[in-house]
């Protein structure tokens, strides 16, 4: 498809589907779970806070979408014991996974490289590299047992192109688009798994008026806008997709 970005997704893309949804308590991932529900999937709300993923919980409950399931977790301090068992739990509630979507991250402070303190790169390493990691290699076995699974990688214009004091973040992307491509590579022709990272772009998020105080974030667009990408990467038409990194934006 040469505009993904613009796609236009049927009633029931999503359809008996089971899709993992990293960061679902609020941003990109709760927009993203709430619109993957919408489509027919069966979502799993991965997250640090109840009481965000029982608010999401809730209004895809109360939207008369498939029922979803709330898994707590908290990637900065899970070991991979924690990702086995999650993978144990969910291959008995649902047997296979068909999507994961790692949006969850952290943005760390910027600062230049020279004043960056060590405890904070590895917590942003941990989270948005490591536990990335761990959590894809656990739950590879239930993503085999689909036969048209997504795993989506959140990465960024900064995980693409360094910039000045975007520090760890920016390396953890970087780090994140290496992930994505060779694990492309090495399921390429052999596995039903297809893999590509995503770039959402400048969105009016939380994150990014952190990044951003002094941005009016009523100029970037809302999580909902930039959802076509989303959807048509965990739908069948994205069958063949793999390797790429893709933005959920018109590219500027």
């Amino acid at each position: 498809m040469s505009a993904p970005h613009l796609y236009q997704a049927p009633d029931n893309l999503l359809k008996g589907r089971t899709i993992l949804v990293t960061g679902a308590g609020d941003g990109i991932g709760r927009c993203a779970a709430i619109t993957f529900a919408a489509h027919g999937a069966t979502v799993i709300l991965a997250g640090k806070t109840i009481e965000k993923l029982e608010s999401v919980y809730d209004e895809i409950e109360n939207a008369g979408y498939p029922q979803a399931a709330i898994y707590p977790i908290h990637l900065g301090g899970a070991v991979m014991k924690d990702y086995r068992d999650m993978h144990d739990t969910l291959e008995q509630e649902f047997g296979q996974l068909d999507g994961l979507l790692h949006n969850a991250s952290i943005l760390g402070d910027r600062k230049p490289i020279a004043q960056t303190d060590s405890e904070e790169w590895l917590e942003v390493m941990q989270v948005n590299t490591n536990a990335t990691f761990m959590m894809t290699q656990a739950l590879l076995p239930l993503l085999e047992k689909s036969p048209d699974a997504s795993i989506i990688f959140t990465s960024s214009g900064v995980g693409r192109k360094g910039r000045a004091y975007w520090g760890p973040y920016a390396v953890s992307k970087f780090a994140v688009e290496g992930l994505m491509e060779t694990l492309a590579d090495e399921l390429a022709n052999t596995s039903n798994i297809r893999v590509n990272s995503l770039n959402p772009g400048a969105t009016n998020t939380g994150m990014r008026q952190t990044a951003y105080p002094a941005e009016d974030p009523s100029v970037n667009p809302l999580p909902e806008d930039i959802m076509p990408l989303y959807l048509y990467l965990m739908g069948p038409d994205s069958q063949g997709v793999n390797g790429q990194a893709l933005d959920a934006q018109t590219p500027t």
